[in-house]
């Protein structure tokens, strides 16, 4: 991926190049991109009973060792996207741990026709797009620097 000079005969474009090269932007737009990974845990250490039953929905025992895994895993992970601090791995591990998520939670194959199958279906597609995401940053920061 090669960075793209900023068009100056366009001015709108030129503004676009500004506002979606900024600091803040990319900040803004890795906070958003790891909303679910912090949302995620604070919610599962808020209710860690809930987090237990999570686990336990999932056949992941011991819940409590699985619970405080993911907790610190996606705390951890998300951190390191949002700040630069190995971002790239922070994304790929991110990725890898959406997509098995992915395929534990949201097995819309072996449920009935129905709404159910159908929400199902799209949120598994959604994490798909979301793990693919994170390769991208991951590719981005190993080929242009967690500094530019």
């Amino acid at each position: 991926m090669t960075r793209l000079s900023p068009p100056t005969s366009n001015p709108i474009l030129h503004g676009l190049t500004r506002l979606t090269a900024s600091p803040i932007t990319r900040t803004v737009s890795l906070l958003a991109l790891c909303a679910a990974y912090i949302q995620g845990p604070l919610t599962k250490i808020f209710d860690f009973n809930g987090a237990l039953a999570e686990m336990d929905h999932f056949g992941l025992r011991p819940a409590a060792f699985f619970a405080a895994g993911v907790i610190i895993f996606e705390l951890t992970a998300s951190t390191m996207v949002i700040t630069g601090f190995f971002r790239w791995a922070g994304a790929l591990a991110l990725a890898v741990f959406t997509l098995m998520a992915t395929f534990i939670a949201l097995r819309f194959w072996e449920m009935a026709p129905g709404m159910d199958r159908v929400m199902a279906t799209n949120a598994f597609f959604e994490h798909v797009g979301l793990a693919g995401a994170f390769l991208f940053v991951a590719a981005f920061d190993l080929t242009e620097g967690a500094g530019k």
